[in-house]
């Protein structure tokens, strides 16, 4: 039944693999994927598709209309890697490196849309498909793309939010992507948490460290107090909310012998409900504030909606374990309900429309991790475009019976965008929380 997707998707094996070594060896963080974006759009242009780009920020879609009406179905491939100095093969200036399969990601989308160049693969499918280099997945450099954001170039700071808010996924009815996972085994599970992104700034008075220590305001020893106070805030975090704090310091001073004013964190709170990563922040601040209070320093905190947790559509689920055993056989697909303790950008799809986000093997070693390489391209890459073409047959063959009963029944939390953005932006804060008035007082806000 698929054999025409499968010989598709094989003639152009060599250039995912080509794909996937390029992307590997030009690594680039989020919101900065121009060599990469360019990379790609080259790609699909020279195989025959016109481009819509995002233009001020790295990315971009394009349509594929099968001249029958129905469904649209979003395709994805994040193009962002991380930092992780420790790994062998991480840039030597930016540090940035794919430990998290990206690259495999943009491998697989460059062979869907060859494939769906091909003869024949589109023939008894009804609607369209967009697919979408997307950018900035991976949640990190907050204060770069703070900066973006006080430009006017973002608004939000994942690449799908982002994207979403531009209205790129105006129309769309259903989304999906495959990351990649290590391992021998694909993997479906129901979600993933999500969480807020937070900048703290404690900011102190600088000194002597060794003449006149008393004259300065220490703002590191602040930040340390701050970090303490939160891990004894562990134990109150409820198991069920699968809470997750984990904050570095960004910059802890500028010399050893001058008491340090500015010392700067960021952190992500994660939940498995918006609810519960609201309530759990409150107190995150307040520790953190208590710290700044007790050693008489200001203190600022940029709070920003990060990802919203990821609910995998459970007919989605079906269609995609489906898809997955027919490449790789029932043996190799593990369908596991829990939810991970990862945050995604997809979460944001997933609250307005039926979305999955489920792993294909073909990675070793710890994700984010100095070990982590793509071992295995074939499963990575090219197993992967075979899948999503077989989901994308499912969905729109039959006159999209099976997208429009996915479509019929779907179960969201927001009825539209607007309504789930009006949410999120109720997550949004910033400035100083501590201010020291003349006669003694301290007036805390904005927790």
């Amino acid at each position: 039944m698929y054999s025409r997707i499968t010989a598709a998707t094989e003639k152009y094996r060599k250039l995912m693999f080509d794909v996937e070594r390029y992307v590997w060896k030009n690594p680039e963080t989020g919101f900065r994927e121009w060599k990469t974006s360019k990379y790609l759009a080259d790609i699909f242009k020279s195989l025959g598709y016109s481009l819509t780009m995002a233009g001020d920020i790295p990315g971009f879609y394009t349509d594929i209309d099968t001249g029958e009406p129905g469904p649209k179905i979003l395709v994805l491939g994040e193009m962002d890697a991380l930092i992780c100095a420790e790994h062998p093969e991480a840039d030597p200036d930016t540090h940035a490196v794919h430990c998290c399969g990206h690259n495999a990601q943009c491998a697989a989308l460059v062979g869907i849309a060859a494939a769906l160049r091909e003869e024949g693969v589109l023939d008894g499918l009804c609607g369209s498909v967009r697919l979408c280099a997307v950018p900035a997945e991976e949640g990190i450099e907050i204060v770069f793309r703070q900066e973006l954001r006080e430009k006017g170039i973002i608004r939000y700071y994942g690449g799908k939010a982002e994207f979403l808010h531009r209205g790129y996924f105006d129309g769309v009815d259903i989304a999906f992507m495959i990351h990649t996972t290590p391992g021998e085994r694909a993997v479906i599970r129901k979600g993933a948490v999500g969480n807020i992104r937070k900048a703290v700034r404690y900011i102190g008075v600088a000194a002597h460290a060794g003449g006149n220590p008393a004259g300065g305001v220490n703002a590191l020893y602040a930040a340390t107090l701050g970090l303490s106070a939160i891990n004894a805030l562990r134990e109150t975090f409820r198991e069920a909310d699968l809470i997750r704090v984990h904050p570095i310091v960004t910059s802890g001073g500028a010399a050893v012998n001058a008491i340090p004013s500015d010392v700067r964190l960021e952190s992500y709170v994660r939940g498995k409900t918006l609810e519960a990563v609201e309530r759990e922040n409150k107190k995150v601040n307040r520790a953190l504030i208590g710290a700044a209070v007790s050693m008489g320093a200001r203190i600022e905190i940029n709070d920003k909606p990060g990802y919203h947790p990821l609910c995998n559509d459970d007919n989605l689920i079906e269609l995609t374990r489906e898809a997955m055993e027919h490449v790789l056989g029932s043996e190799r697909v593990e369908v596991n309900r829990g939810i991970s303790t990862g945050s995604t950008d997809m979460g944001d799809l997933s609250a307005i429309m039926p979305a999955i986000h489920p792993y294909m093997p073909g990675a070793a070693g710890m994700a984010h991790g100095s070990n982590y390489y793509i071992t295995n391209p074939e499963a990575a890459c090219v197993d992967s475009a075979k899948v999503q073409l077989i989901m994308l047959h499912k969905l729109l063959s039959d006159n999209a019976a099976r997208a429009n009963y996915i479509i019929g029944n779907k179960s969201v939390c927001f009825a539209s965008k607007a309504e789930y953005f009006e949410r999120i932006e109720k997550l949004d804060a910033e400035g100083e929380r501590v201010k020291y008035l003349d006669n003694g007082e301290i007036v805390v806000h904005k927790i």
